[in-house]
């Protein structure tokens, strides 16, 4: 017998929300199945089989919550007894014993089938890492068809990529378990096969294409997922000029999101259409709050319940540094392969100020104040999904070229869904980019339990008095927040000057002064 229990969640993540259990008690695991998944305030974490062995007992059930150590389930040594396969196969062996008349009526339930066989399920594959659940698309294949081994039945959205449900095995579609618009999750059964079943109709195993499909594909070989049509329509893209990256050549959506971005794609010509009348839809809906989101909101607003919050200001020129990226911008891409951009130097000069005033870099723990004599920065990226801060480690110790990758490999995984507890977590200060979307001003808020936040912004030339001249200058406002509770005024104004010294003057950090 061995206990599953919780693993450990991570550095300030002290409990969990149990997902949906892929397995029933009875069932029989492998080795590194994966049982459940349990959803923290960061991220969900797989909890896996230990050994191979028979799920004997689920102790905490879906939905609720579970601390670090906590039982989950047992697994039981060997099969088991009975599992739920052996379940089913028994039912079959019991109906096929049944009167003929009998089961010509459950082949009529089943959607005309004549030729009955074992029932098999189509379950939710994987979807990815911290993808957790799923949205039904439009079915494929109509329920009571003839579908053969790995054709695509039923299409599944998630915030990051549409993907397909396989069938199991030929067959007949005998059963849709869910309809368009409801969520699932990995591993969830989504409809039944009757593996070696044929359709009354006796027709060969066929595709449903959805309308969209057909409008939008002029040709008839182009194939397209039924995101990529939605996307296709909505962009007026002709997909025959789309290639498609999909199993069999099909468009998948993010073929049709990169030719939306690119232009490769013509736009099919059309005439133009009179406004349309005003729709009667609903003017207002309600969606539920991911975890993701609720989590900011839940942690945001506690910063500032709990941190003294003030905001100070500067401003910047960034003359010399935009000046040093023309200059050497060829022979450090050269020799580092990656681009000399703003974040490294901003990095290198709030790590130049955390080190003349130590209590931004430091953190209040009940009546103690922790003094961290690390750098590990937090940079804010944002994601289809919400805001997350992964860490650039001992920023101290790397170069310029050495942050610059950093930073490009962890908001590529933040994108993409990939980043791992660890790291988004340790941060001793954070530094947030909203310039990038054209933010002008800004006050950020904290990233509890730090004391500091940096604040970059848009640059954009104005007018500054010089030597008694007016001249035009590239200037970035710089905000500052702090925890007035450890950092004092004297201390804020002084850290913020000392990166706006370091931006001006680059040689500074050269000189460590």
């Amino acid at each position: 017998m061995t206990d599953i229990k919780v693993p450990e969640l991570g550095e300030s993540v002290s409990e969990a929300t149990v997902g949906s259990w892929n397995f029933a008690e009875g069932d029989a695991v492998k080795k590194d199945d994966i049982l459940v998944e349990l959803e923290t305030d960061k991220v969900s974490i797989e909890v896996r089989a230990e050994e191979d062995g028979t799920l004997s007992k689920i102790i905490a059930s879906e939905g609720e919550t579970v601390e670090i150590g906590a039982q989950l389930a047992v697994i039981g040594e060997g099969g088991g007894g009975s599992s739920a396969d052996e379940d089913d196969t028994a039912e079959m062996d019991a109906a096929g014993d049944e009167p003929e008349d009998n089961n010509e009526e459950a082949g009529e339930d089943d959607g005309g089938e004549e030729d009955g066989g074992d029932l098999i399920e189509a379950v939710v594959p994987e979807m990815g890492e911290s993808v957790s659940e799923g949205t039904v698309g439009a079915w494929l294949v109509d329920q009571g068809a003839a579908v053969k081994k790995d054709q695509a039945l039923v299409e599944i959205e998630t915030d990051k990529v549409a993907v397909e449900v396989p069938c199991p095995a030929d067959g007949v579609l005998a059963e849709r378990l869910v309809e368009e618009g409801d969520v699932v999750t990995p591993g969830a059964p989504i409809a039944k096969i009757s593996a070696g079943g044929t359709s009354s109709s006796g027709s060969q195993p066929t595709e449903a294409k959805p309308e969209s499909d057909a409008k939008n594909n002029p040709a008839s070989d182009v194939k397209a997922m039924p995101s990529a049509a939605r996307i296709a329509e909505e962009n007026n893209l002709d997909l025959s000029k789309v290639e498609g990256t999909g199993k069999d050549g099909r468009v998948t959506k993010g073929d049709a999101l990169k030719a939306v971005e690119s232009g490769t794609a013509a736009p099919k010509s059309e005439p133009v259409k009179a406004p349309a009348p005003r729709s009667d839809d609903p003017r207002e809906e309600r969606v539920k709050m991911t975890r993701l989101r609720q989590t900011i909101a839940r942690r945001l607003k506690d910063a500032q319940n709990t941190a003294a919050m003030l905001t100070t200001f500067n401003e910047a020129d960034m003359t010399a540094i935009m000046q040093a990226r023309k200059t050497h911008q060829e022979a450090f891409v050269a020799k580092h392969g990656v681009k000399l951009g703003f974040m490294s130097f901003f990095v290198k000069a709030c790590v130049n100020a955390l080190k003349e005033i130590p209590n931004v870099n430091a953190e209040i723990d009940g009546e103690e104040i922790v003094y961290k004599n690390y750098y590990d920065m937090g940079v804010a990226v944002s994601t289809e999904r919400g805001l997350v801060v992964p860490v650039v480690r001992d920023a101290d110790q790397m170069s310029l070229a050495d942050i610059e990758k950093k930073i490009i490999e962890l908001g590529t995984k933040a994108r993409d869904g990939k980043l791992s507890i660890e790291e988004m977590q340790g941060a001793t200060f954070t530094l947030s980019n909203g310039g990038i979307f054209g933010s002008l001003l800004s006050t950020p808020i904290l990233n509890a339990p730090q004391s500091g936040i940096l604040g970059m912004h848009k640059i954009q030339e104005r007018p500054v008095a010089e030597n008694g001249e007016v001249v035009i200058r590239p200037m970035m406002y710089l905000a500052l927040s702090y925890d007035h509770r450890i950092v004092d005024g004297k201390e804020a104004v002084t850290f913020l000057v000392r990166v706006k010294e370091a931006l001006e003057d680059p040689q500074r950090l050269l000189f460590d002064i």
